[in-house]
């Protein structure tokens, strides 16, 4: 069943597609509210909305008693100057500064399941996890990631790194795997235990710096676009499509770290790189570890359909590493609305804090 988009995200798509196309180039100037939503016969408030979240993202700027402009150039990525930054790797996991999943909800959900499952609960999860935790996500993505997929896509797995090391047996150990720095330390780990040769990639302040994205002999760009860890960087649109390009070459492929991009303060979420492109070359990765609590285990890959033979080849009898009765938890947190309601609690607390 499709979602019906609301009118604001339907007007925004289209703006922004109008500004990477180059039909609106860098520094026009944006209709005003009234103009454009005479001209596209929407309201004054959806208009504004829209406008809204090209700035939120890095496609547009407001301008003291001028208006808005576009700030988005496809060449924004490949004209900075050389800068030099050391790596950095931190080896201290994230702290949880923010509330776990309520206790009494959990504890509802959990005795829901042992009553409504049962035994079932006891049954051997499929290699790539429960069918009804991967539906759920399936659902879950498409309403807030835009990442529209099938079930036989997402590979469930015990947390992030076990996720890692399945990226290279797919993959392949004999490529260079590109990596932020700073980063969180247990990248790098799990990839030279691979016997992975890694090749640092200095950030800047929107992302990896392009004088490294343009040098690096790596054909596999693991990254964090939201929040990398610990520098706290969040790659631009601009930057954002300037690693799709980078990506557009042959044979290669990025790892996309989404973490903490559920916390986004944004009114839409940060759009995924998987979504944005078509070359079926994007493998995307979470975890429930900030979003439910770090002692769940839980990691979700999802992967791009042509690369399902060869992960089936490769990967596929790997047995599941997340208990059945885990999987059916999550499945009914979010199936039921609590994940969800979760974190808007969150976001809206800190929306609040932060003033927006």
């Amino acid at each position: 069943m499709s979602v019906r988009k609301p009118a604001y995200l339907t007007l925004y798509e289209s703006l922004r597609e109008e500004i990477i196309s180059g039909i609106r180039p860098f520094g026009s100037r944006l209709p005003s509210r009234r103009i454009l939503a005479r001209d596209r016969g929407v309201s004054a408030i959806t208009a504004e909305h829209s406008i809204e979240l090209l700035c939120e993202e890095g496609y547009a700027e407001s301008r003291p008693r001028s208006g808005c402009y576009v700030i988005y150039r496809e060449t924004d990525g490949f004209t900075l100057p050389s800068v030099r930054q050391e790596h950095r790797i931190s080896s201290v996991p994230p702290a949880p500064d923010r509330d776990t999943f309520p206790f009494p909800a959990l504890a509802r959900v959990m005795r829901r399941v042992l009553t409504e499952y049962g035994e079932e609960i006891m049954v051997r999860s499929p290699n790539a996890g429960c069918p009804i935790l991967r539906e759920a996500l399936c659902s879950y993505l498409a309403r807030n990631r835009g990442i529209r997929v099938q079930p036989d896509q997402i590979i469930i797995g015990a947390g992030a790194e076990y996720l890692y090391g399945l990226a290279v047996e797919l993959l392949g150990s004999d490529r260079i795997f590109g990596i932020e720095a700073p980063s969180y330390q247990k990248i790098e780990q799990v990839y030279r235990s691979r016997n992975v040769q890694v090749d640092f990639c200095p950030l800047g302040k929107d992302g990896i710096l392009s004088e490294a994205l343009q040098s690096t002999k790596a054909s596999v760009l693991h990254i964090t676009p939201f929040r990398s860890f610990p520098s706290g960087v969040t790659a631009t649109a601009s930057k954002r499509r300037e690693y799709l390009r980078w990506a557009s070459e042959p044979d290669r492929y990025i790892v996309e770290d989404d973490y903490e991009s559920e916390f986004s303060l944004l009114r839409k979420p940060e759009e995924t790189l998987f979504a944005g492109t078509t070359r079926q070359n994007v493998i995307y990765l979470n975890t429930f570890s900030r979003t439910v609590s770090p002692s769940f285990r839980v990691g979700y890959m999802v992967l791009p359909r042509a690369l399902l033979p060869v992960f089936e080849l490769r990967v596929g009898f790997y047995s599941c590493t997340v208990p059945t009765f885990e999987q059916y938890v999550l499945a009914e947190l979010i199936s039921g609305g609590d994940f969800e309601r979760h974190i808007n609690r969150i976001r809206r607390g800190e929306r609040k804090a932060a003033g927006n």
